[in-house]
C-alpha cells in the first residue's frame, strides 16, 4: 500500500439549518483512506456516517447541510492534492463519478425511472471519458457482465422498474464503477438485498477492488458485512468518531463502550445452537432484562392449507390475461399461540405475498385460512373488518406505511378510533402507554414521521399494530432496515410482548441470524413454495434441501477471521415464476425426515 493517503478528512464539521437553529450533523471527525484499502464506517442511523460521505462528494449542500469547518483533502489522478471543501461545484462535477464514485443505499431512487438502463450507464462514460455512442454501449455491456447480470444485452434496453432490487443495485454499482474511480463510496449498498445477492455483491466489490486498486469507503450498520469486507473500521456515534482500528482489533478487542454495545447487539448465526426456544438478546447496559426462553403453547392459532395466490399478467389489445405470476403455490403451515413461524427466502420467492394473503390484503386464488377457528376466506367485508382486530401487519418500510401529514399520536390513535375501542382521556392514556411500551419518549407524540429516524418510525408502526391487542402479527421484514442496536431492541421488544401477551408472529425475513434468534419454526420458501419446514434447530443445524443449504452458505458471519470465499458461492439463477394461463402446477408433496421436519419432494426448480 502507498504511504500517501488518497483522501483525508480532517476535523470535519457539518451543520444543518433548522427552524430551531443549527443542528450539528458531524463534529470534529478525522480519518484517512489509502489506495487499495477498504475502510468501513459503522454506526447507527443519525451517527453521521452518510453525512461524512456526502460531504466528501459535496452533495451535502443539496441536502440542506453546510460544511462549517475542517478540510477534505483528495489526491487527484494527476497528482494534485485539493481541498474538496473549498472546490467550486463545476470542478466537483468533473470529480464526481470520474474520480469518486458513489453507490447509494436505495437503488430505485438512484436510478432515473424514465431512462433505460443503457442510457443511464452510457451518460457518465460519454460525459467524463469522451467516448462515442458505440464505445460507450460496448463498455456498458462489459460493466453489466462484470457485475454478473443475467442477459445483459436485454437489460440495457429495459427500464429500472423492470428489474428486481438486486439487479437494480448491480446497475448502480456498474454505474459507480463505469469511469474507474479511484475512490468508491458505498453507502449501505446491500441493506435492501437478499443474503445470496448480498454475498455475491460483496464478493464482486472485493474482486473489483483487488483488480482495479480502487479504495473503498464502505458505510454500513451490518457488522457481519464489516467482518467480511473491512481492512480498517471507523466507529461513529452521534456525529463523532469514537474508535478506529484494524478490523480484527475492533472485533476482538473493542475499547469504547459503544463499540462493545454494538458488537453485543449483533445476532450471530449459530448462537442459538442447543437452545430449544427463542430468547431475547442480552444487551449491554440493560440489567433488568427478562431473558427467559419463550416456549409458547400447543394450542393452534392459525392454520393455513394449500394457499395459492397468483397475479394476472395482462397483454394484447384487449388487456386480456395472457399469463399468471405464480407468487404463492400450494403452501400449508400452522402457527401455535405465543409462537413464531419465520418464512425465509430471497426477494420474489413469495414470502410477503403469503403474509398479505393471510390478511386478504391480496386475494388468494384458493386455499384455506383459519384464525382461531374463524374461516378467513369465507368472510364478507364487514366480518373481515371485525376479524382484522385479531390480525395486524408490520410492514417493511415504516415511512411508506405512515401518513406523512398526520402526527404520530393521530396515527397510533387511528385503529382505536376506527374500531371505537377508546376515546377521550382513555384514548390518550392508551397511546401514551403504547409509546412507553415501544420505548419512545412521549414528547414524540406531536411529531411527524419525517422528524424521526428509521428505527423510531418502525417502533411507531409496532405501537400501531399493537393498539388493538391482536392475536397474530405478520411482521414483513420488520427489522431489515434498522440499525444493529435498534434492531436488537425492537426484536427484544417483540419477543417480550410475545411472552407477555401470548402473541403469535409470522415473521418474514431474509436475515438468517435474526430468524435463528426469534423463531420456533422456520419455513424456507423458493419460487412460491415452501421447500423445507420444521423446528428452527432442525432447519438451521441440519438443512436437507439443496436450496436451504445454499442459503446457509451465503450468510456472512460476524468474524473477520472466518471470511467467505467467492468460490463457495454457486447460486443458480432463479427461474421465472410466470406461467401461461392453462399451466397446471403440480401439488406440493413433502417427506418427513425428522419430528415435524419436512422437505418438498415435488420438483421445485432448484
Amino acid at each position: 500500500m502507498l504511504d500517501h493517503p488518497l483522501a483525508t478528512i480532517e476535523n470535519l464539521r457539518v451543520e444543518f439549518q433548522t427552524k430551531d437553529g443549527p443542528v450539528v450533523g458531524v463534529e470534529d471527525v478525522s480519518f484517512e483512506i489509502r489506495p487499495g484499502e477498504t475502510i468501513c464506517i459503522v454506526g447507527e442511523s443519525g451517527s453521521g456516517k452518510s453525512v461524512s460521505s456526502l460531504s466528501l462528494m459535496r452533495l451535502i449542500e443539496y441536502g440542506g447541510g453546510d460544511i462549517a469547518g475542517g478540510r477534505l483533502l483528495f489526491k487527484r489522478g494527476n497528482g494534485d492534492e485539493i481541498d474538496l471543501a473549498k472546490t467550486d461545484q463545476s470542478l466537483m462535477r468533473t470529480i464526481r463519478g470520474n474520480e469518486i464514485g458513489m453507490i447509494f443505499q436505495e437503488p430505485m431512487t438512484a436510478l432515473n425511472p424514465v431512462f433505460t438502463v443503457g442510457r443511464q450507464l452510457t451518460e457518465g462514460l460519454r460525459m467524463h471519458k469522451g467516448l462515442n455512442k458505440a464505445e460507450a454501449e460496448a463498455r456498458a455491456l462489459d460493466l453489466l457482465k462484470q457485475v454478473r447480470i443475467p442477459e445483459p444485452e436485454r437489460r440495457l434496453t429495459q427500464y429500472p422498474h423492470e428489474l428486481s432490487g438486486g439487479m437494480r443495485q448491480r446497475v448502480v454499482i456498474a454505474m459507480a464503477l463505469a469511469c474507474e474511480p479511484r475512490l468508491l463510496i458505498a453507502d449501505e449498498p446491500t441493506t435492501a438485498l437478499d443474503v445470496t445477492i448480498q454475498a455475491e455483491i460483496l464478493a464482486l466489490m472485493d474482486r473489483l477492488k483487488r483488480e482495479t486498486g480502487t479504495a473503498v469507503m464502505f458505510i454500513t450498520h451490518d457488522m457481519a458485512v464489516v467482518a467480511q469486507m473491512a481492512d480498517r473500521v471507523v466507529v461513529m456515534f452521534r456525529g463523532k468518531k469514537v474508535e478506529e482500528g484494524a478490523v480484527e482489533d475492533i472485533f476482538e478487542r473493542p475499547q469504547h463502550n459503544y463499540t462493545k454495545a454494538l458488537l453485543a447487539a449483533v445476532p450471530k448465526l449459530g448462537e442459538m445452537r442447543g437452545k430449544a426456544y427463542p430468547e431475547p438478546m442480552k444487551l449491554l447496559g440493560k440489567s433488568d432484562q427478562n431473558l427467559d426462553p419463550i416456549k409458547g403453547s400447543d394450542e393452534v392459532l392459525l392454520e393455513v392449507k394449500h394457499l395459492t395466490t397468483r397475479f394476472p399478467v395482462k397483454g394484447g389489445f384487449f388487456r386480456r390475461t395472457v399469463a399468471n405470476v405464480h407468487a404463492v403455490e400450494d403452501i400449508s403451515f400452522t402457527i401455535n399461540k405465543g409462537r413464531t413461524l419465520s418464512l425465509v427466502g430471497e426477494s420474489g420467492c413469495g414470502k410477503s405475498t403469503a403474509g398479505r394473503s393471510l390478511l386478504r390484503l391480496v386475494e388468494p386464488q384458493s386455499g384455506e385460512v383459519h384464525l382461531d377457528g374463524k374461516d378467513i376466506m369465507a368472510l364478507g367485508s364487514n366480518d373481515l373488518r371485525a376479524a382484522r382486530l385479531d390480525m395486524q401487519m408490520i410492514f417493511q418500510d415504516p415511512f411508506a406505511s405512515l401518513n406523512p401529514q398526520m402526527n404520530l399520536m393521530s396515527q397510533v390513535a387511528e385503529p382505536l378510533q376506527n374500531y371505537g375501542v377508546a376515546k377521550g382521556q382513555e384514548l390518550q392514556d392508551r397511546i401514551a402507554a403504547l409509546f412507553d411500551r415501544v420505548e419512545l419518549p412521549r414528547s414524540f407524540l406531536r411529531r411527524f414521521p419525517h422528524e424521526l429516524s428509521g428505527g423510531q418510525r418502525q417502533r411507531v408502526a409496532i405501537a400501531r399494530a399493537l393498539a388493538l391487542n391482536p392475536k397474530l402479527i405478520v411482521a414483513d421484514e420488520a427489522v431489515s432496515a434498522l440499525d444493529v442496536s435498534v434492531q436488537a431492541q425492537v426484536l427484544n421488544l417483540m419477543m417480550e410482548l410475545q411472552a407477555e401477551l401470548e402473541l403469535s408472529y409470522l415473521f418474514i425475513s431474509h436475515d438468517m441470524a435474526v430468524v435463528e434468534r426469534v423463531s420456533h419454526d422456520v419455513g424456507v420458501m423458493y419460487l412460491g413454495r415452501i421447500v423445507e419446514l420444521g423446528p428452527r434447530a432442525a432447519v438451521f443445524e441440519n438443512p436437507q434441501h439443496p436450496y436451504t443449504q445454499a442459503l446457509m452458505k451465503a450468510v456472512p458471519i460476524a468474524d473477520p477471521r472466518n471470511r467467505k470465499d467467492e468460490r463457495e458461492l454457486n447460486f443458480k439463477p432463479i427461474p421465472s415464476p410466470i406461467h401461461p394461463v392453462g399451466y397446471e402446477a403440480a401439488p406440493s408433496e413433502y417427506r418427513e425426515i425428522g419430528a415435524g421436519h419436512y422437505i418438498l419432494t415435488t420438483d421445485s426448480g432448484y
